[in-house]
């Protein structure tokens, strides 16, 4: 195996690693909270559940980068690369989602669990709770866009 097959390996790795990190962290942390309201408002249950989800799309976009890395690498189809230069390219092009979404969904659940406790004093605001850890998505969903771009136009 070549040096720049490794490299492009270890992007794709950090990708879902990082990022799967970020999500079961900040997803761990809402669910604590959602538990909380669960016990003492049941009916509160899929309004905090929701809440509790938003961080896990980060484990999700780098799951995306990496299947996208690995078909363009030759593992899931496409030409192998070989050359030290190009793996680097997707190391560096796996980055944005790896880095961004360890942080962002982090810092989502950390948002969605004060949310959560907005529904739990006033669950007629659910609406307006969505959007501070929605705001915190939008990093996330950027470094998706510019890991995808980079890594497709590797070549």
């Amino acid at each position: 195996m070549s040096l720049g097959m490794v490299l492009a390996l270890v992007g794709a790795v950090a990708a879902t690693a990082l990022a799967g990190i970020g999500s079961a962290w900040g997803v761990g942390l809402a669910g604590q909270a959602a538990a909380g309201v669960v016990s003492e408002d049941p009916e509160q249950f899929a309004k905090v559940l929701i809440l509790q989800l938003l961080p896990g799309t980060q484990g999700i976009y780098g799951l995306l980068v990496t299947f996208i890395t690995l078909s363009q690498i030759g593992i899931l189809g496409g030409e192998t690369i070989t050359d030290t230069h190009t793996g680097l390219m997707y190391l560096l092009g796996c980055l944005p989602i790896a880095l961004v979404g360890l942080a962002s969904a982090y810092h989502q659940g950390r948002t969605s669990v004060a949310s959560i406790g907005i529904v739990a004093k006033k669950p007629d605001q659910f609406g307006k709770a969505m959007l501070f850890p929605a705001m915190v998505e939008t990093y996330a969903i950027l470094a998706l866009l510019v890991s995808i771009l980079v890594i497709t136009n590797i070549r």
